[in-house]
């Protein structure tokens, strides 16, 4: 038996397949909103949908209800320059994510939180007093 004769289960529920395509997309932010940081709990389109957007990953990210509201059927570069909380490295995450380079902006997005990179050179500022004694 051939791997293209298989049968998966995706095959015959399209609604599990995109369940598992939603999570994937949080699992890959660590479950925060690609905009502001907080929660997500949806999936927002950075072209909408009402604008020719695909359901795609490049064109899909993590947002929270908040943020996804608030833009709306705006385009997210647009929208998101004029938000308070707007942050430079977290828009080259959102320009690299939409060109599909999720790695990259994966690494941008951890830039953008101070705690977990202060906790990293916590560690290994330990690590070093530990090597030295």
């Amino acid at each position: 038996m051939q791997n293209r004769d298989a049968v998966f289960l995706e095959d015959f529920c399209p609604k599990l397949r995109d369940r598992q395509w939603r999570k994937s997309l949080h699992t890959f932010t660590g479950k925060s909103c690609i905009y502001c940081g907080k929660n997500s709990e949806s999936i927002d389109h950075i072209l909408p949908k009402s604008k020719g957007g695909l359901s795609n990953t490049e064109n899909c990210v993590p947002a929270c209800l908040s943020c996804n509201g608030d833009k709306s059927d705006m385009e997210a570069f647009e929208w998101y320059r004029k938000q308070q909380f707007y942050d430079p490295r977290r828009a080259m995450a959102i320009r690299a994510w939409t060109e599909g380079d999720i790695r990259l902006a994966l690494r941008l997005l951890q830039w953008t939180e101070p705690q977990n990179s202060n906790k990293a050179s916590n560690r290994s500022n330990q690590d070093l007093t530990l090597q030295v004694a």
